[in-house]
């Protein structure tokens, strides 16, 4: 545990954060609210970005205080990576050295956002350029480098009306790139730099939007969402808000699948394109003698999360239901989110153990060898800004059934690291495996369930295959492809997209 901040640094710190309130409280702020005890149900450990259409305030400048000390007080993992010392901070340039509008070229411009003065670094505004020749209008790919600008850049802008974008500034340039025309201009509109200006000031700042919903068995059974495989695949609406849920929850199921085994390429397809593996595109779930995997039996399987072994585990799993004949069988699901966040409210230390320890997951046959070390719990990087009691889970790793030996701290000079995660270890699997926790389904014919991967730790009972079959189709998708969709569908249903926790408004 780090040691407290001096009483002064904790009063300047307390300052800072206190700081924040009147920006908050003015209508259309960008506001970074700590998320109360009582909403940690559905706003798990997040900072929530709580802002309206408009976002016009600018949080203050942090006072001059030891930031890494700040983040690192009372902070269960603060141990978890080294620190890194900041880079140097830029100078702020000097009135005299920024340009206004219809003014005298210079480095820095300040623009008007919203009435209040702006100041941009012409070096962004130049690489940020989106004309036909900087920027490629079918393949949308940039043609030059951002090295290729002058280090002595200068610009000077004048508002303008342009027909498609509306209000906008226009930039003249002074030693533009070398192969630019001497006539080369920008333009951006004025809903642009607003935007860019918000999303810096978020990512900056540690405001993190996230709506996602930690549940356990009561809290999934009411909100659990079926949609069918017809508008799944016909209807673009029923779609956003099928992979909307599926965000939030990890968990969605999908019925009357026709019966064939290409209904699980088809859906994953909606998507975007199937993770290939080398269990191939699609895979079956069925028991048969000799399996090179415990799935491929009619055993019990606990619960658990696949191909941690790999460098990318998939981020989606599908899985159809071809034919349900056998006795038993049933699948059950936990949020391992949920668990993780009950963990850290009783057990700091216990947490902090499972971010920092790491474990090793391992595919060895004949024909493949995967392997793979990671934490059991994956944190999302913290901004220096951040309030230091602020955590935010980015992924979770746990598939004993694929767990190899341990190749870290396993005793040598009697280090208790290894003890330590064992008694961390079953304390989670407790919280995992809790009856209360448990949401059981047993997967009819012609029905599909999807989940998160990372996320959602998955599970089957025993069933007897001597009594029938029991067969499942499988396939995955990757997380880039599963989000690349998803903001494809905010833009055209709700006109913003989502990415590292900041939420962007679509502009044209």
């Amino acid at each position: 545990m780090s040691s407290s901040l001096s009483s002064s640094s904790s009063s300047l710190a307390a300052s800072y954060l206190r700081s924040l309130r009147p920006v908050r409280a003015r209508a259309g702020a960008v506001r970074a609210v700590r998320v109360p005890q009582s909403q940690t149900q559905t706003r798990p450990f997040f900072w929530s970005r709580k802002a309206k259409d408009n976002k016009k305030s600018v949080p203050p400048s942090p006072p001059n205080i030891d930031r890494e000390r700040l983040l690192n007080r009372d902070f269960p993992y603060a141990d978890a990576e080294p620190a890194h010392p900041a880079p140097p901070t830029p100078p702020t340039p000097a009135p005299s050295q920024v340009g206004q509008l219809d003014g005298k070229p210079c480095k820095h411009v300040s623009i008007p956002i919203d009435s209040v003065p702006r100041v941009f670094d012409t070096l962004f505004l130049r690489d940020s350029c989106t004309c036909p020749s900087c920027v490629d209008p079918d393949s949308k790919q940039k043609l030059f480098q951002t090295a290729d600008i002058p280090f002595d850049l200068e610009a000077s802008c004048r508002e303008i009306t342009h027909p498609e974008k509306g209000q906008c500034v226009e930039i003249t340039w002074l030693n533009d790139l070398p192969d630019s025309s001497p006539t080369h201009t920008t333009v951006h509109s004025y809903a642009w730099l607003r935007r860019a200006l918000n999303t810096e000031i978020e990512l900056r700042g540690g405001v993190r939007h996230d709506d996602r919903v930690l549940w356990d068995k009561a809290r999934i059974t009411a909100d659990n969402k079926w949609t069918s495989y017809s508008s799944w695949m016909n209807d673009d609406k029923a779609l956003f808000a099928s992979l909307t849920h599926l965000h939030r929850y990890g968990l969605l199921f999908l019925n009357n699948v026709p019966d064939s085994d290409s209904s699980v390429i088809n859906i994953a397809s909606r998507i975007g394109n199937l993770k290939d593996t080398f269990y191939g595109l699609t895979w079956d779930v069925k028991s048969k003698p000799r399996a090179e995997n415990i799935a491929y039996t009619p055993h019990f399987l606990g619960l658990h999360m696949d191909l941690l072994y790999t460098s990318n585990p998939p981020h989606l799993q599908l899985l159809h239901s071809l034919r349900a004949r056998a006795p038993k069988g049933e699948s059950f699901f936990s949020d391992s989110f949920a668990a993780a966040h009950k963990l850290y409210q009783t057990s700091p230390a216990l947490f902090r153990t499972l971010c920092t320890f790491p474990v090793t997951y391992h595919y060895h046959h004949e024909n493949f060898h995967y392997h793979y070390n990671r934490p059991t719990i994956e944190l999302a990087e913290r901004s220096k800004y951040s309030d230091p009691t602020n955590i935010a889970v980015k992924r979770v790793n746990w598939s004993p059934p694929f767990q190899g030996p341990f190749e870290a701290r396993i005793g040598a000079e009697e280090h208790p690291a290894l003890r330590s995660y064992l008694q961390a270890a079953k304390a989670y699997a407790r919280l995992l495996n809790a009856e209360e926790n448990l949401y059981e389904y047993r997967l009819k014919e012609g029905e599909c369930v999807i989940f998160d991967n990372r996320r959602v730790l998955h599970a089957r009972r025993a069933f007897d295959a001597r009594k029938g079959e029991r067969w499942l189709k499988g396939a995955y998708v990757d997380d880039d492809v599963f989000f690349s969709k998803l903001r494809v569908l905010q833009e055209r249903f709700e006109g913003k997209w989502v990415a590292e926790g900041v939420v962007r408004e679509k502009v044209e």
